[in-house]
């Protein structure tokens, strides 16, 4: 397999701090724009895993900021540039401590929770009667806070978060219209592809009193898609859907015996299991984008992104 970046160390011109998240890094220059890594690291259940997943970053980087444009419509957004096939360069924002989750399907954590009898996530009441994968009559949003890292995030309902203040009422309200809004155009594209959009979430933040979509938008890592063909069949016999998400990755750590709960190791990953990681995102990106991959020369990866991103900023 090919080289993987797991992790940087950067130092970039009129940098004042570095954050290294699950999955991308991002440099903080002059408190104006973020520098924004997206690494090959992978995480589940909100655990890094072991080895990087070569070009995965790239992928990533690359459907987001194509979703990112093709959204500027619906709402601003931070995206300035890609000066990197693994970088984007936008506009610092204050982030809200929320996750703006978006439903249109009961399934993974929503499935798990209903089948062991929860009728109500994050404030919103749940039909009885509803099987795995099945439709909601309506989006849902069941938002979560956005945990630090190594620890888990929680569920929040809209009372919450305006209780604690984590967003006003005027915000919050515009938080949702945005989500429902960014959806319904991810549902929209995703099924000319012949995809269906089930489930994602966005990140937005303040910028001079602006509420800006920050962070990734559509990408395997945030949502998960079913093949709309065969969804059908497969419903009403109660098979698992064929689906393109990280789900398959969470399924592969169930099935050895890891959740990310106190005492559990992570399984071994094998060569063999993480080309075939690899490959899935390789599948989304195909099926998403609607393009060829086109792998990034990957020799020395830090020193190519240097190289850019020095270059941008010194042209700007």
């Amino acid at each position: 397999m090919s080289n993987a970046l797991t992790k940087t160390d950067f130092n970039f011109p009129g940098q004042k701090s570095v954050y290294h998240g699950k999955v991308r890094d991002v440099y903080n220059i002059n408190d104006e724009m973020l520098v924004m890594v997206a690494t090959d690291r992978i995480s589940a259940f909100d655990v890094v895993l072991p080895e990087g997943i070569p070009y995965k970053g790239q992928m990533l980087n690359q459907i987001a900021a194509k979703f990112l444009d093709a959204t500027t419509d619906i709402c601003p957004n931070w995206k300035i540039a890609t000066p990197d096939p693994m970088v984007s360069v936008g506009i610092m924002c204050e982030g809200f401590p929320v996750e703006m989750i978006v439903r249109g399907y009961l399934c993974g954590s929503s499935w798990r929770a209903y089948k062991s009898g929860v009728r109500e996530i994050c404030g919103v009441k749940l039909p009885e009667g509803m099987k795995e994968n099945q439709k909601f009559p309506e989006p849902i949003i069941t938002p979560t806070t956005k945990a630090e890292l190594g620890l888990h995030d929680e569920d929040i309902s809209k009372e919450q978060i305006l209780e604690r203040g984590l967003a006003t009422p005027e915000e919050y309200a515009l938080l949702e219209k945005y989500t429902l809004a960014l959806f319904k155009r991810g549902t929209e594209i995703a099924e000319k592809r012949g995809l269906i959009l089930v489930d994602t979430k966005y990140e937005f933040g303040k910028h001079k009193g602006t509420i800006y979509l920050m962070d990734e938008i559509h990408t395997p890592d945030s949502s998960r898609y079913f093949y709309k063909d065969g969804y059908q069949e497969r419903f009403e016999k109660g098979e698992p859907q064929k689906q393109l998400s990280k789900e398959f990755v969470r399924e592969w750590l169930m099935d050895n015996g890891f959740q990310g709960k106190a005492g559990q190791q992570v399984p071994e990953m094998t060569p063999q299991i993480v080309e075939s990681i690899s490959n899935r995102y390789l599948e989304l990106f195909e099926n998403i984008t609607g393009e060829k991959f086109e792998k990034s020369e990957n020799t020395d990866i830090a020193a190519r992104i240097e190289k850019n991103v020095n270059e941008f900023l010194k042209n700007r």
